[in-house]
């Protein structure tokens, strides 16, 4: 659901630095925001920080939420600290992967142009939506 970001409260957490969010604000104007911050029924911050200053960095009026329901302060502390341990960067050879098959969809091969021009046309001559 759509929350006013003005009415999200931010209180004591664990994170006080937020590095630099220019690029997770670049990000967040190209793709749009993937994934929600989690906030108490209150609008309590729970988790999605550096979201959420992302976004009022964009300007933003309003961000994307859901509601977790958690009344403790134990839960809640423990929900942060989960949601910022619990991740797991790519290998470098995920990167190398992610890289290449980037660098192949951008910049398809004289073949590749050649097939995809042959079903775009037999797409359009059977009027096949994807």
């Amino acid at each position: 659901m759509l929350v006013p970001i003005d009415d999200i409260k931010v209180k004591k957490r664990v994170r006080k630095d937020m590095g630099d969010i220019s690029a997770l604000a670049d990000s967040m104007k190209r793709y749009g925001q993937i994934s929600p911050i989690v906030i108490t029924k209150n609008n309590v911050l729970l988790a999605g920080g550096r979201r959420l200053e992302a976004a009022r960095f964009l300007g933003w009026r309003s961000i994307n939420a859901v509601v977790a329901d958690i009344r403790d302060e134990l839960t809640r502390l423990e929900f942060e600290v989960e949601e910022n341990i619990q991740r797991r960067e790519f290998t470098s050879e995920e990167t190398a992967e992610a890289e290449r098959r980037l660098h192949e969809l951008r910049h398809p091969s004289l073949f590749r142009r050649i097939i995809n021009a042959i079903i775009k046309f037999f797409k359009w001559l059977f009027r096949i939506k994807e």
